[in-house]
């Protein structure tokens, strides 16, 4: 869970300070390897994701815990 809430804090934090942060610059900090991201189970959790509508996918880290995008609220929350 350690890895997901770091990440969902990190996300949050670009999300509030840029409001042109977008899915890109969200992957580019995934990518990051202190997060542990494992992207083959992240690709098969998002296997219908479009950025132009979901605006972010979720991210499934080595851990299996799971760094999910949330749109009502528009943060990012581990669980």
């Amino acid at each position: 869970m350690t890895q997901a809430q770091q990440l969902a804090n990190a996300l949050n934090a670009a999300l509030a300070k840029n409001p042109g942060f977008n899915h890109a610059k969200a992957r580019a900090t995934a990518r990051r390897d202190e997060y542990g991201v494992d992207w083959a189970a992240t690709k098969a959790l998002n296997p219908d994701f479009n950025p132009e509508v979901d605006e972010f996918e979720s991210f499934v880290h080595a851990d299996r815990s799971v760094c999910r995008w949330n749109p009502g609220p528009r943060k990012f929350s581990a669980k």
